[in-house]
């Protein structure tokens, strides 16, 4: 069974969330991250645990500070 509560999926959903607020696709987010469009994808659904410096890396690219993008 498939939790949607877990810090995951969490985090996925505000990472989208702030994707959105911006208007890009997660291709342009991947790209401004310099990470892989799917592995961007994977997190917004909850199935990737994100390393600390991937993190960061988003934050940036989602031009949030870390604290806003744990506002989960």
């Amino acid at each position: 069974m498939v939790r949607t509560d877990d810090i995951e999926h969490r985090f996925g959903r505000r990472m989208r969330e702030l994707r959105h607020r911006l208007r890009i696709s997660q291709e342009e987010l991947a790209f401004r991250c310099g990470l892989h469009r799917t592995y961007i994808s994977d997190i917004e659904r909850g199935a990737r645990n994100v390393s600390i410096r991937n993190v960061e890396k988003i934050a940036q690219a989602l031009e949030v500070d870390l604290p806003d993008l744990f506002r989960l």
